[in-house]
């Protein structure tokens, strides 16, 4: 069953550092139940400071348990095509093949701009 937020007895921790706080934030002549309700105030803040504190925490977790996950499923998975993707070594002959032909037209070049200047 869940928990009604009416039901949930606030820690004597929280209780103690909200009157704490109420006190030391006391003007003169206020009285203790004006300071009582300033505690209530600071104490429900503290409070809800807590559990957005607790669920921002549980959300960064999530999201690292999450990138844990797949960068251990990354390394599997790249273990597996490393073992397997071997290239052969005729791949690599188009850049070469581009390279002479690069050379080719310009010696081409070179050749026609001196027929055409004489």
């Amino acid at each position: 069953m869940a928990k009604s937020k009416k039901n949930q007895n606030p820690s004597q921790e929280t209780v103690t550092e909200a009157m704490q706080i109420a006190r030391a934030t006391q003007r003169p002549g206020q009285t203790k139940e004006q300071t009582k309700l300033i505690a209530i105030g600071i104490q429900k803040g503290i409070d809800q400071y807590k559990k957005q504190h607790k669920a921002k925490l549980r959300d960064m977790d999530k999201r690292r348990k999450k990138e844990q996950r797949s960068k251990q499923t990354d390394a599997e998975t790249t273990g597996q095509v490393d073992n397997s993707d071997t290239l052969p070594p005729s791949t690599n002959k188009l850049p070469w093949v581009l390279l002479a032909l690069s050379w080719l037209l310009f010696a081409a070049y070179l050749v026609t701009a001196q027929f055409y200047t004489a």
